[in-house]
């Protein structure tokens, strides 16, 4: 991986850490969407080289995991 794409990775993540701090009135199925996304963000970035594509669509996969997570199950 390049040192340019490690850094704006490693900025991306700082940032979603730094915005989770807000996080504080959010209820916890709010925050494991939140941090899904992120998550899926940062990840489909570094499967498709940085394109907006994958990570705007690992963005949206992980939100959907993120919220899933821990759901009442019946």
């Amino acid at each position: 991986m390049k040192t340019i794409q490690r850094r704006a990775v490693g900025a991306l993540t700082a940032a979603m850490l730094l915005g989770l701090t807000g996080c504080a009135g959010m209820s916890e199925r709010d925050r494991n969407t939140a941090i899904g996304a992120g998550v899926g963000a940062v990840g489909g970035a570094i499967l498709t080289n940085g394109s907006a594509l994958g990570t705007v669509g690992g963005a949206a996969v992980g939100g959907v995991i993120g919220n899933q997570v821990g759901r009442d199950r019946r």
